[in-house]
């Protein structure tokens, strides 16, 4: 039973947070009709703040994670490796649909946003440090369902060109499903409920902050 393992206790303990995810009706318009160019241009924004702070949040993780659960420091590294320089295809995709990098930089994130980097770092920092594993599976589940149909909705919405615009969000539906298969592994190796209850927690939460923002646009 998919119970049975700690990675099936995530996915069934989730659950409801994943589906009130995916009942976002501006998430499910998004996905079939794509956006304007100015809520588009929203998300992008709002994005580049989560994108950013991605690896300072595993960062801190990382520098947390005790000798008994090791093999998740690794992960950790790995995956830091992976996504350095990431927030820079965010960067870009703006600069194809009209939003100069000054303005990203200087973006101030929505009420959403800034709830959800603030738990990530707090949950790294002062919680359980595996919580950062609970923000990898809600955002790397989110890219790898809806990446790919989303990116090809905004590209034919507002005739984009090529990779021009959607960079990030093409590729990380992709990358995303192999982190996935990655993560499952790490996961299904951790003994310690303490561990597990905090990756729950902290993707429940990331579904609900990241849901509610693109709610926002």
């Amino acid at each position: 039973m998919l119970m049975s393992t700690p990675y099936g206790a995530l996915v069934l303990r989730t659950d409801d947070a994943r589906r009130e995810f995916d009942s976002q009706p501006a998430l499910l318009d998004a996905v079939a009709h794509g956006m304007s160019l100015e809520r588009y241009r929203a998300f992008l924004l709002e994005l580049y703040t989560v994108v950013w702070h991605f690896n300072p949040v595993c960062a801190v993780a990382a520098s947390r994670i005790p000798d008994s659960l090791q093999h998740l420091r690794g992960f950790l590294y790995r995956h830091m490796h992976e996504e350095s320089g990431h927030e820079q295809w965010v960067i870009n995709d703006l600069k194809a649909v009209g939003v100069d990098e000054a303005t990203t930089r200087a973006h101030q994130p929505g009420p959403y946003v800034l709830a959800l980097t603030g738990w990530n770092h707090w949950s790294a920092a002062q919680r359980h440090p595996a919580s950062a594993l609970g923000m990898l599976y809600a955002l790397e589940v989110v890219a790898s369902v809806y990446g790919g149909t989303f990116s090809s909705a905004i590209r034919e919405a507002l005739l984009l060109d090529g990779e021009a615009g959607i960079s990030f969000i093409n590729a990380h539906s992709s990358l995303d499903a192999d982190h996935i298969a990655e993560l499952r592994e790490v996961i299904n190796g951790i003994a310690d409920t303490d561990a597990i209850d905090a990756i729950v927690q902290s993707a429940q939460v990331n579904f609900h902050h990241f849901g509610r923002m693109f709610g926002s646009l």
